[in-house]
């Protein structure tokens, strides 16, 4: 049996607008690509042909993995999300004890996950160490690193 994936609303949304956009609109674009570069002539060196069917593979991954991926989906429910205790779905502001620096998080599912927007897998050392916790409470996680010392600060639903 396949994984569930979580996702929160908003990914579960992006996911779907995303599929869409392969199907309706990427799918045409590369067909006209492809029939663009057939009246060219010879296909054997024909490199803009290769390059539209090596874009056409790509986008028919795209959406077998998008397909697979909502196809086992498990959407968080934001009316279900609390602030009492960390879940996927939450916010929330935790303080590095050992770097004395607080920071901003997002807990969600894996495929949401993105450290550069600071959206942290449920699945990661520090998502797994978070979940169920409440504030104030300090929380020790370990990592590869060592273990390392967090307090929860504040537990906010995702905006």
């Amino acid at each position: 049996m396949d994984k569930k994936t979580i996702l929160t609303s908003a990914g579960l949304k992006k996911y779907q607008e995303e599929l869409e956009d392969l199907k309706v609109n990427r799918r045409h674009e590369i067909a006209e690509k492809i029939k663009e570069a057939r009246e060219q002539g010879d296909l054997s060196e024909n490199a803009e042909y290769d390059a539209a069917k090596d874009e056409q593979r790509d986008i028919e991954a795209r959406i077998e993995e998008l397909e697979a991926l909502l196809k086992n989906v498990e959407v968080v429910d934001e009316g279900d999300v609390g602030t009492d205790k960390i879940s996927v779905g939450c916010q929330v502001k935790i303080l590095d004890i050992d770097e004395d620096e607080e920071m901003d998080l997002s807990i969600v599912g894996s495929s949401e996950a993105n450290s550069l927007q600071n959206r942290i897998s449920n699945e990661s050392p520090l998502g797994r160490a978070l979940l169920g916790r409440s504030k104030d409470e300090v929380v020790d996680v370990e990592t590869p690193a060592g273990v390392f010392q967090y307090k929860v600060l504040d537990i906010k639903k995702v905006s």
